[in-house]
């Protein structure tokens, strides 16, 4: 019988050893800046700290962050479209993104300038919040303030969460048939309250037809798509006119 000679291909990060994971494109021309980006991009939360104190000794910190972090996190969206990165990927790559703001804003003294506000969830009775995860981790990249209501949230908290932040979007994902009924609920009660923000529903359990059927509602194809749609919105485009384009 033989024993195991060597932990290392255990723990080993083969995402990172693979000529995929080369696929990786530079963001920056600037060497300090695109270093800062390679971390985010390997999803390194604990090498990316040193590096970040070390960079802000010369350059500031609104630099890195739009230079290097968000631009690093884009890199990561891309590698998501492409097939190239996976859902450990990306949830690696934002924590060290985030490691990486934290330290900045400390710097700053304050928290980076945002974007507009997004109230995020997943419905109620569903705890399968993965694509909820990816699109808080690729709207936060874009600068977006992600107002993060979690898992099984009642269709009431939602719409309290929306009349309290005043959000220029929401989304709401389900994995089940079961569950993606709460959607309509909630565009009802928006409309009720004469709140017509976009409403993006998404998740393997909801299809175009389900969510374009009643107002408010666009569906959400792909997490990725998130960003996108949360820049339509703080731009002012109204609900019917995005669903038209990105369901059209």
């Amino acid at each position: 019988m033989k024993t195991l000679q060597s932990y290392g291909n255990i723990f080993k990060r083969y995402d990172l050893d693979t000529e995929k994971a080369g696929a990786a494109r530079d963001v920056s021309k600037d060497p300090a800046l695109q270093k800062i980006a390679k971390f985010v991009v390997e999803g390194d939360d604990e090498g990316i700290l040193s590096v970040v104190k070390d960079t802000l000794k010369n350059k500031s910190p609104l630099d890195i962050i739009n230079g290097a972090l968000i631009a690093g996190m884009n890199e990561v969206s891309r590698l998501w479209d492409e097939g190239v990165y996976f859902l450990p990927q990306v949830i690696l790559s934002s924590d060290a993104m985030n490691v990486g703001i934290a330290e900045c804003e400390k710097t700053m003294g304050k928290s980076m300038d945002r974007k507009g506000k997004v109230v995020t969830h997943t419905a109620e009775g569903d705890i399968h919040d993965i694509g909820q995860v990816i699109v808080n981790a690729l709207l936060n990249a874009n600068g977006f303030e992600v107002i993060n209501l979690g898992a099984d949230v009642p269709v009431d908290k939602v719409v309290e969460a929306i009349k309290l932040h005043k959000p220029v979007m929401a989304t709401g994902t389900a994995l089940m048939t079961t569950t993606m009924t709460a959607f309509p609920k909630i565009a009802h009660q928006l409309k009720l309250a004469g709140i017509q923000i976009p409403f993006i529903c998404g998740g393997g359990a909801v299809s175009e037809e389900y969510v374009t059927s009643f107002e408010l509602g666009i569906w959400g194809k792909e997490a990725s798509q998130a960003p996108g749609m949360a820049e339509d919105a703080l731009a002012g485009e109204k609900w019917t006119s995005m669903r038209e384009k990105w369901n059209g």
